[in-house]
């Protein structure tokens, strides 16, 4: 069952047109085929593998919805997570540093829904003093002794990963020694540094012994050692979701061809066993992974992601490195619709009234028109959709005991609430459907 808080965060996020970050599978359609796969790669991942997907589908297709659908079985497993979306401007592919960043300030637990660096790294230090304590290394209320042990205890954890990236070390040796001395502006300068901020004071630096920025080879050591300490902090692993990957498509031809190799680079990396504990997911349309503009330009990275989609869909695998979201239809948006008015009726005080006056067959109805104002395209309706159904129908029922749908509400589309995607399926509807005098 689930809590009227989650409800209440679903409800809100579908009334503004966005994807909720929690609760999914309250209203999921259409994903259960995946789902054996996954667990399976997640418990690969738990075991000390480095795993890889790709998913494909078109705008609309729910691939958002399914990496947090994902996340969300990942959290379950104690997983943390972070949800990237690359940009041009502010995430491009090819400055892992800027991608590693934007990673840390997503970092997502079960329990701390984002920013969760800093938790964890204290959680990391806590085990690690556990640890030493339960061998009986140090006296008990020796904390200059612990403390020294503890930093020996982190850089053999470590050593590999320092061997390329030694300013990782040095920094959280300087974080803990802040801590301990009740240093919060020198241990907050440093939790910037480790998480790839740039301009952190010279200052706090110096008392680290670290010099610079990350750059873009330093942040994939980094990344190994995040996957260290989260292993060690009690979480299996971590997965890193890399969302609208087609951007590449529209960026110059340079820039393009380095966040492609940059994308190569990270996959093999993954592949060669460097990321223990990394589950890699990135989405993109046909479009970037077919055409001319996206990956098909960089032939090895083309190579490692192909599949063949010519099989009917019913027999796509699921465990293959790359697969695509199955088409959405009406059936499955009525679905959808009749499961958001169940989880929105669910203590409500007007339940009786919300179920009889949105009942199935007005759902379908109003799948059908959303459908319709959007030239057809089942798989572009279910933001809008759902949406409509929420702000200006439920919400309604909910709140006015004389509204009723069917005789008080007809539905519009103005272009201030629609995407540019779907502003432009509109206006291919629209010219569809004028008469030409021949």
């Amino acid at each position: 069952m689930i809590s009227p808080q989650r409800r209440q965060e679903i409800i809100d996020s579908l009334r503004r047109g966005t994807v909720p970050q929690r609760s999914l599978d309250a209203f999921a359609v259409g994903l259960e085929g995946f789902s054996a796969a996954l667990e399976e790669a997640l418990a690969g991942v738990e075991r000390g593998q480095g795993s890889f997907k790709a998913v494909r589908g078109e705008y609309g297709s729910g691939k958002t919805f399914f990496a947090r659908w994902l996340q969300e079985k990942a959290k379950k497993r104690g997983f943390a997570t972070a949800e990237v979306q690359i940009s041009e401007t502010e995430t491009p592919l090819h400055r892992l540093e800027t991608v590693y960043r934007r990673l840390v300030d997503r970092l997502s637990t079960a329990d701390t829904p984002q920013g969760a660096l800093r938790r964890v790294v204290d959680g990391w230090f806590y085990a690690l003093e556990e640890e030493i304590l339960a061998a009986g290394q140090v006296e008990e209320g020796d904390e200059t002794q612990l403390l020294a042990r503890t930093n020996e205890q982190m850089e053999n954890r470590l050593r590999e990963i320092t061997k390329n990236a030694p300013s990782l070390a040095a920094a959280l040796r300087a974080y803990r020694t802040a801590i301990v001395e009740e240093d919060p502006a020198t241990a907050e300068g440093l939790i910037a540094w480790i998480s790839g901020q740039p301009n952190v004071a010279a200052g706090i630096k110096r008392k680290a012994g670290i010099k610079g920025d990350m750059d873009h080879f330093s942040a994939l050591s980094f990344l190994q050692g995040l996957l260290v300490i989260l292993r060690d902090s009690g979480h299996p692993g971590l997965l890193l979701v890399l969302d609208e990957v087609e951007t590449l498509q529209r960026v110059r031809t340079d820039v393009r061809d380095k966040g492609l190799n940059a994308l190569r680079q990270f996959i093999d990396e993954v592949d060669s066993g460097r990321f223990p504990g990394l589950y890699l997911l990135i989405t993109g349309t046909p479009a970037f992974f077919e055409g001319p503009q996206g990956m098909q330009r960089l032939a090895p990275l083309a190579q490692r992601l192909n599949v063949d989609f010519a099989t009917d869909a019913r027999f796509d695998n699921p465990r293959a490195v790359q697969i695509r979201l199955p088409g959405f239809n009406l059936a499955k948006l009525g679905q959808v619709g009749r499961n958001i008015r169940d989880l929105f009726a669910r203590g409500a005080t007007a339940e009786a009234r919300i179920r009889q006056l949105a009942d199935d067959a007005y759902i379908d109805d109003l799948a059908r028109a959303v459908t319709g104002h959007l030239g057809g395209k089942v798989g572009i309706a279910p933001r809008i959709f759902l949406r409509k159904l929420v702000s200006d129908v439920l919400d309604r029922i909910d709140q006015f005991p004389d509204f009723n749908p069917r005789a008080h509400y007809a539905l519009t589309l103005s272009d201030g609430e629609l995407t540019e995607a779907e502003r432009n399926l509109r206006a291919v509807s629209a010219v569809d459907e004028i008469e030409l005098q021949l």
